[in-house]
């Protein structure tokens, strides 16, 4: 190597944060330019193709490392929780927070439902009502409680254009229950199961590089996403359900914005830094409009903040599934009022309890499903309200989404931080809540 190449200055990338806030950026821009033309030209069709393609590529990766990470690393944590004393503290600090934030979630979109009256200012004629394919039910707790399978895992099959095209699912939640049963037998067994636990563990820690390499394309990843999700969806179908959807993102704009800020400054944690650390699990649930995809980036941001890993492994597998401020208790409570004012049919003051009833618990019991659909539907069939007005909402359900998503994933970290910082376990220094330099292997972008 010449003098001339070793002292010539190396090109520093800006920071993550900078590069994917760049993509996004990008991807907008992208997406906006793409949108306004001619959707039939050839370059058009072309790009649109990309962008979905790179976007369904980043998303299936993220969420192809879900099953193994999440059953590696709840085996390896209740190992780990041998040592601990406040296991069983945890567990209820952790559902008491879940049910704190949800009450203040759907408290203010039953407070924006009535100031706002979505359903008496909705362009949108009665004939777009339909009754949705899916509807959520009370008995879907229990039946999603069992596993399928070892992991479960489940296929489908379906008919395109005369081509079958084969898909696999999961549930998170059969997985955490398979993952705890498989611990805690493995610490029952003792020492003999040593080489298991160790086995596990390495197996955890590989999965762990795979998400570090896939999380460095996040930048491209957000750029594709964007832009797919502007050329597909665009704002028009907003013009209809103006109030509805207004509603909805000053809801949850409230509660990221405001309840979680005041939540992080009463325990003494910096909401800057909060939102600082846990910027790209947020993003990645926005675009993707997935918490159980983002869920791996959720847990490596919930540890950097400071977190145990033992800890994290439960919990934000945990609220993955059932810790939906967004989807679970804002959407909903809105979504039945709307459909009540819509149809001229009066709520009385207990049917309100209701709705906080059905937001606090009924996340959990259609944890096995998707789709906040499948919620708003469950919250609509307990007040006796005509499930055909949730057809009227589909529309622009998948602009609403990426907002709601992004509000789950940020509550999924913040019940961890809030519970660790209660119970003494969060690495921190000060009173500020910033978190030591981690000495593990923590996800470092």
């Amino acid at each position: 190597m010449s003098a001339d190449s070793a002292s010539a200055p190396r090109i520093r990338l800006p920071g993550f944060g900078v590069q994917v806030l760049l993509g996004m950026i990008l991807g907008l821009a992208a997406g906006l330019i793409v949108r306004s033309l001619d959707p039939q030209s050839g370059a058009v069709m072309g790009a649109t193709a990309t962008f979905h393609t790179i976007a369904q590529i980043f998303v299936q990766l993220l969420r192809t490392l879900v099953p193994p990470l999440v059953f590696t690393a709840i085996i390896a944590s209740v190992a780990a929780l041998r040592g601990l004393d406040n296991a069983a503290r945890l567990v209820v600090h952790t559902l008491l927070w879940f049910a704190i934030t949800a009450l203040i979630a759907v408290s203010i979109g039953i407070a924006l439902g009535l100031i706002i009256q979505p359903g008496l200012h909705a362009g949108i004629d009665s004939s777009a009502a339909q009754r949705p394919g899916s509807v959520g039910g009370w008995l879907d707790f229990l039946k999603g409680l069992v596993p399928a399978n070892y992991l479960g895992l489940s296929a489908s099959t379906t008919l395109s254009d005369g081509k079958a095209a084969t898909s696999v699912s999961f549930n998170v939640l059969q997985i955490i229950i398979a993952a705890v049963a498989v611990g805690a037998a493995a610490v029952r067994i003792g020492a003999k199961a040593e080489p298991f636990l160790t086995f596990v563990t390495s197996a955890n820690l590989v999965l762990r590089q795979l998400l570090r390499w896939l999380i460095a394309l996040t930048p491209i990843g957000s750029a594709a996403l964007l832009a797919d999700a502007v050329v597909s969806y665009g704002w028009d179908a907003l013009s209809a359900l103006g109030s509805f959807a207004g509603a909805i993102y000053i809801g949850l704009a409230l509660v990221l914005f405001v309840v979680y800020p005041a939540l992080l400054a009463a325990h003494r944690i910096s909401p800057r830094h909060f939102f600082a650390t846990a910027w790209p699990a947020i993003q990645i649930g926005f675009l993707s409009r997935s918490s159980v995809g983002t869920m791996p980036v959720t847990e490596e941001v919930t540890e950097r903040f400071g977190v145990p890993r033992a800890y994290s492994a439960f919990a934000v597998p945990l609220g993955s599934t059932t810790k939906m401020d967004g989807c679970a208790a804002i959407y909903p409570a809105i979504s039945a009022i709307f459909v009540a004012q819509f149809y001229g049919l009066a709520l009385q003051p207990s049917d309100y309890v209701l709705i906080a009833f059905v937001s606090v618990m009924g996340s959990a019991a259609t944890a096995g499903l998707t789709g906040a659909v499948v919620m708003l539907t469950l919250t609509l069939s307990t007040l006796g309200l005509p499930l055909e007005g949730a057809g009227l909402l589909l529309a622009i359900d998948p602009i609403l989404d990426m907002g709601r998503t992004a509000v789950n994933v940020a509550g999924q970290v913040l019940v961890p931080v809030i519970v660790s910082r209660r119970l003494g376990l969060l690495e921190s220094t000060g009173d500020h809540g910033a978190p030591r330099a981690r000495t593990d292997d923590t996800l470092q972008v």
